[in-house]
């Protein structure tokens, strides 16, 4: 920014405080919100405005009735602006709005007021084209994200079975991360000390909306055995886009790195959702639920233990029992041979194995049992 437009700038603000203290029709604690808006907004894009905007924070969780002023006041200031400086940084206090844990600020619903169409009227669009595509995705988010919030702070009992209400709620979140990650730089000269102060911000979103999702995915895959078919359905459908969005969340990451901006310095590895994870879903889509699986495989495990117990009596009945006597087992074929050799033989008397070299003449047997 040139020493004419700062200086410009400058006059701007102090033009806008003057006029807002000489307003006649404003309480003075409106007055003093308003005041502090116009500081925490300043047109100076190297002047992020933090003090400013601690301050007006600290009154309202000082006092919930403080919000109502501050919406007001910041409305007020943005629906008058055409600066990009003033444009971001009036976002920027409402995110940080939303993250302040008070009960009213989730009943809020939708901004206080429209960037859908923002235009940058001081310069020329050559220059300010990506400043305007960054606001009007930053706006986008935000809008969408308090009407989110709205809608779960005030949502009455449903019909539908739990699983489906956690389901359609994830696929809520899913919605806002991809809305997250198309806010971004787009233009060479967006370098500027306010876009990395965004950019942080959207950085630290992202984290906390990627780690609702992931938790919300793993209550659903605790539950996968239990679904219907319908469910199955729309868990699958919630696991594939995941996969897709982590691959987007990494080329995201990548890119805010090689930018400059330091949060996405933080970021932790994006994780895969497992396989067996998925191929359960779509084995009860596909009408093979998992209970059919677990049946089937509980068949496959009693066969293999029935054919277990047969092998088992098998081997026991071919086993040699032992006793106290010997027992002699022939085979058929040796049994045909020494019956065939028998009857080859010619009968023998006692007399005729008397051996010629015996003097006694007594035949072998006789002396063997002697």
């Amino acid at each position: 920014m040139s020493l004419l437009k700062k200086g410009a700038a400058a006059i701007k603000d102090k033009k806008s405080l003057v006029v807002a203290y000489l307003s006649t029709r404003r309480s003075r604690g409106e007055l003093d919100f308003e005041a502090a808006v116009i500081k925490a907004t300043n047109h100076d894009e190297h002047d992020v405005g933090k003090r400013n905007a601690r301050i007006v924070f600290c009154w309202i969780q000082a006092s919930p009735d403080n919000l109502c002023p501050f919406v007001r006041a910041l409305a007020k200031r943005m629906e008058k602006t055409r600066s990009w400086v003033v444009a971001i940084k009036g976002l920027m206090l409402m995110h940080d709005l939303v993250h302040c844990k008070i009960a009213a600020v989730q009943k809020m619903g939708r901004l206080p007021f429209d960037f859908s169409s923002f235009s940058d009227g001081h310069s020329r669009l050559s220059k300010t084209w990506g400043f305007n595509a960054f606001i009007r995705q930053y706006f986008a988010f935000l809008d969408q994200r308090g009407i989110f919030l709205h809608d779960e702070e005030n949502k009455t009992a449903e019909d539908s079975p739990l699983m489906v209400q956690q389901l359609l709620k994830l696929g809520k979140w899913q919605f806002l991360l991809d809305m997250l990650l198309e806010i971004r730089p787009r233009a060479d000269n967006m370098k500027v000390p306010l876009i990395f102060e965004a950019m942080d911000c959207v950085v630290i979103e992202i984290f906390d909306v990627h780690n609702r999702i992931c938790s919300e995915i793993a209550n659903v895959l605790s539950e996968v055995h239990s679904v219907d078919k319908l469910e199955a359905a729309m868990a699958l459908e919630i696991l594939r886009m995941a996969t897709r969005q982590e691959e987007q969340l990494s080329r995201y990451f990548e890119f805010c790195k090689e930018y400059g901006v330091l949060k996405a310095n933080e970021f932790i590895t994006v994780t895969g959702i497992p396989k067996e994870d998925v191929e359960k879903l779509e084995r009860i889509v596909n009408g093979d639920s998992d209970k059919t699986y677990k049946d089937e495989m509980a068949l496959v495990v009693r066969e293999e233990n029935k054919a277990i117990v047969e092998h088992r009596e098998t081997m026991e009945t071919l086993k040699t029992r032992i006793t106290d006597k010997w027992e002699v087992f022939h085979d058929e074929e040796e049994e045909e041979e020494a019956g065939a050799r028998k009857e080859s033989e010619p009968s023998l008397t006692p007399t005729d194995h008397v051996s010629v070299n015996n003097p006694f003449d007594v035949p072998d047997f006789i002396r063997f049992f002697d």
